[in-house]
């Protein structure tokens, strides 16, 4: 966030939404630290000069985030020591993808006007960015649930600080009653379901659309199963809609587990850190009472922090009847989080076929690696795949990365060798038919990609995806590609747990 990091290639800074104000002018912390005094402290300069600050020192991280909103948005903010302290750009990624999920005509809007869109942020916490920023940004309303008093505070505080957006926001508790019912409530449900019967009183609520069918348990262990406070059903009031809730859920099951981490300092309390189950006990949660609300909400979204748990999410929310799934990824330097959102709404589109994807960047993390296999291994393993086929690899040891070039012929051969070698048949669009193109066409055409693979944690690579060239009349068979060689590193690396589903609907 110091200074504009520009690609190798030329390429725009990926994973930044083209919207984000940062996007082609990320903070000047020299600039910041001229105008700020109280910012300045924090600063300091590299041997080549560039300002810079330290990352794991939460006052600095907390002081960045205080000015940026000042400087940028006109915010006055606040919160105490050790609260979670958010990323503003990374905050405005998924505020502007919401837009988008908003503005296209995937789920038509439910009102006739253009009524001020309005927003549900679960756990809005001390900082209650989502709120600020979507008020001050796009002019949304906003109701932010939290159930700590120091949350409630300060929340408070923040939007009572900015009156000129505060009528635009409602901080909301969650209180141990709501708690207590939410769960009767719950369990009754799941109850009557399991019986395969229903009293009068259910069954008339379940004909009003008060009741859904059956959540299918995916996780037996009463360990992974979340016993927090309510999250929307006994939360959101009798009445009301929403165009969407948002939602950073707690990502983790301990403390030990959220600092892994030991080059930043963000703060965060265990209240907003951690839950029994994690984030993917959480989030089924969100799913759960999603099924019960329904239509209360035109889009539900939430953050997900592993790429395993969002495939697995995907894959729950379409047994649970969702019209439509849809997914992202945020990147913020070496850090990236997953948007995941569904709408029970009827859809306007007709189904895709999975050519049609237009995702130019993908990425999927490799878990549970031994001590002797590193990122080197990886790389190595990629370029020996996929070279296999024919296809030319360029190796950069120094950036971890692979550049790989793979005309139609190699494409066909390397997808026919894996449908293959699970007794399936592949085939294309005619599109993108290898036999439906002439021989003089099939050799000029090629499909360009890049990989990297960089350590996220001891343990555990990220490997990501780049299209490096979109033109391509073939670039819509790299999701196909890339697919295969999760499942082919997930297979050869990581051990311990069963592969991750890769295939997302979209």
């Amino acid at each position: 966030m110091g200074g504009k990091r520009k690609r190798k290639n030329g390429g725009e800074r990926r994973g930044t939404h083209p919207r984000n104000k940062y996007s082609d002018n990320p903070p000047d912390f020299g600039l910041l630290a001229s105008l700020y005094p109280s910012f300045e402290p924090y600063v300091f300069y590299s041997r080549d000069g560039r300002p810079k600050i330290d990352w794991t020192d939460f006052n600095a991280t907390r002081e960045l985030t205080r000015v940026l909103l000042l400087h940028d948005h006109g915010l006055d903010w606040w919160i105490p020591d050790g609260q979670l302290c958010p990323t503003v750009p990374n905050r405005l990624n998924y505020i502007h993808w919401i837009e988008d999920l908003l503005a296209s005509d995937i789920i038509p809007a439910t009102s006739a006007d253009d009524d001020v869109k309005k927003g549900f942020d679960i756990g809005t916490g001390a900082n209650c960015i989502y709120p600020l920023l979507g008020a001050s940004v796009l002019g949304w309303k906003f109701v932010g649930s939290d159930f700590t008093d120091v949350a409630i505070e300060w929340a408070n505080r923040n939007v009572k600080s900015n009156p000129h957006i505060s009528d635009l926001i409602e901080v909301r508790r969650v209180g141990t009653e709501d708690k207590l019912h939410n769960m009767e409530e719950l369990q009754n449900a799941h109850k009557c379901s399991s019986e395969g019967s229903l009293d009068a009183s259910s069954t008339k609520a379940r004909d009003a659309g008060l009741l859904a069918s059956p959540v299918p348990e995916t996780h037996s262990d009463a360990k992974k199963s979340y016993n927090g406070p309510p999250i929307l059903l006994g939360i959101v009031k009798g009445g009301e809609n929403f165009d969407f809730c948002m939602c950073n859920p707690p990502f983790f099951e301990s403390m030990e587990e959220a600092g892994l981490n030991p080059k930043t300092s963000c703060g965060g309390t265990p209240d907003e850190m951690v839950c029994s189950g994690g984030e993917h006990a959480f989030i089924t949660r969100i799913i759960e009472d999603s099924t019960k609300l329904k239509h209360t909400f035109r889009w539900y979204t939430s953050m997900v922090g592993r790429k395993l748990n969002l495939n697995i999410l995907v894959s729950e929310l379409w047994k649970v009847g969702a019209t439509v799934v849809k997914t992202t990824e945020f990147v913020q330097g070496r850090t990236s989080r997953w948007g995941l959102a569904w709408s029970f709404l009827p859809s306007s589109h007709r189904k895709i076929s999975s050519h049609k994807n237009e995702d130019n960047n993908l990425s999927f993390m490799l878990e549970g690696l031994q001590r002797q296999h590193g990122a080197f291994h990886v790389l190595q393993s990629v370029q020996s795949y996929l070279a296999n086929s024919g296809a030319s690899c360029k190796l950069d040891t120094a950036a971890f990365t692979v550049d790989i070039t793979a005309s139609k012929d190699q494409v066909d051969a390397l997808l026919k060798t894996e449908m293959h070698n699970k007794s399936e048949a592949v085939s294309y669009p005619d599109e993108l038919n290898p036999s439906s193109s002439s021989n003089d066409q099939r050799q000029m055409d090629a499909l360009r990609f890049r990989i990297l693979v960089f350590q996220q944690i001891p343990g555990t690579l990220l490997v990501r995806g780049t299209l490096l060239d979109r033109t391509s009349s073939i670039s819509g068979l790299f999701s196909l590609i890339f697919h295969h060689l999760e499942e082919v590193l997930i297979n050869k690396f990581s051990t311990g747990r069963v592969s991750a589903v890769s295939n997302i609907r979209r």
